[in-house]
């Protein structure tokens, strides 16, 4: 059972090579996308024009055996349009007719959501249900959403003219705000070769939905320390400048306290260690750690955390709040027991 267990993760790793066949220099990126995939979350891809968000995402639906949907996001774009409408049907045998629910593109295991800030808030609404329930509700019915589901959204953080910014309670719905930068010059000059020549390296399809779930599976019994999820959940409640601070958790960093509006939910602490357990995992480690929560904290926070008039006056990014987090919250030790317990789950 271990050797198949050990298959399986292999073929997860291979899975970041396969995308990387199509998308250069961004390894964290891809590594970020697959944490998203098998922690069973969804992810908002933020970056310039020209980065390949769209070609990452694509990528990640032929590197796997899940049905792929790309929905470009628009301003007429309906709600109906996205999960699917009923239709007055007529059954040619007896003339009778009768209601039909026509499944929309949300009926996938990947749906590409792309320039998902392009759309009105009444359609950007209409994937709540879907990303937080796993199904969609139509004419009075449920239709459950096949499983694995992920939404993989794209957003272009620079052009606003034409754009509906998403609101907080669909925020909060992503796992991670996965950001692209622009690669290195010896990276772009790699690109420019791939894209101009005449031939495009063919990615395998390396797992199927089954093993997705199986590693999901996985993902949700990696041990956790008690002194891991205190780690977690100290920086998240960190962020909540409106709230005191628990006790032995010592002063909120200045950066916190000086920048930050409004902070992260409980969805963030959750998101957080399953986050750093899909790390443990891809790392081949027995446990998450505190470095997995470190790994996985700018992702999960940083489209949570809303900072005030004096971050944007002095151009604080969340990223450089998040930074003097990491630096200033103490990760406490295990206790005694606590080892105890993890050396009988590991055994």
């Amino acid at each position: 059972m271990n050797e198949e267990v050990d298959a399986l993760l292999e073929r997860a790793k291979r899975l970041e090579a396969e995308i990387e066949k199509r998308v250069l220099g961004q390894s964290e990126v891809v590594r970020q996308l697959l944490i998203t995939l098998i922690a069973g979350g969804h992810a908002l891809v933020r970056g310039v024009p020209g980065l390949a968000k769209t070609l990452l995402v694509r990528a990640l639906g032929e590197a796997t055996h899940l049905s792929f949907k790309r929905v470009q996001f628009t301003p007429d774009l309906l709600p109906s349009d996205i999960t699917g409408s009923e239709v007055l049907d007529e059954n040619s045998a007896d003339g009778k007719r009768a209601f039909r629910f026509l499944k929309g593109p949300v009926f996938v295991n990947l749906l590409l959501a792309d320039e998902v800030n392009r759309t009105a808030p009444k359609t950007q609404a209409a994937l709540l249900e879907a990303m937080a329930e796993r199904q969609v509700s139509v004419g009075g019915l449920t239709y459950p959403l096949p499983a694995p589901f992920a939404v993989l959204a794209t957003q272009n953080p620079i052009e606003q003219e034409g754009t509906y910014p998403l609101p907080e309670a669909q925020l909060d719905r992503f796992m991670f705000e996965i950001k692209i930068g622009y690669p290195t010059e010896a990276d772009e000059l790699a690109i420019i070769k791939r894209t101009t020549g005449t031939s495009l390296n063919d990615v395998e399809a390396i797992l199927s939905g089954a093993d997705i779930e199986h590693i999901q599976k996985l993902v949700r019994a990696v041990p956790v320390p008690d002194h891991v999820l205190r780690y977690a959940l100290r920086l998240v409640r960190t962020t909540r400048v409106k709230e005191p601070m628990d006790g032995g958790g010592g002063a909120r960093p200045k950066m916190v306290t000086d920048y930050v509006g409004w902070g992260a939910g409980p969805r963030a602490s959750e998101y957080m260690v399953l986050a750093a357990k899909a790390k443990a995992l891809l790392d081949g480690a027995t446990h998450a750690t505190p470095e997995h929560v470190r790994a996985v904290a700018k992702p999960v926070l940083r489209h949570r955390i809303l900072t005030n008039f004096n971050a944007e006056a002095d151009q604080v990014t969340t990223d450089a709040i998040i930074d003097a987090m990491l630096k200033d919250v103490p990760v406490e030790g295990a206790s005694a027991l606590e080892k105890k317990q993890m050396d009988a789950a590991m055994r």
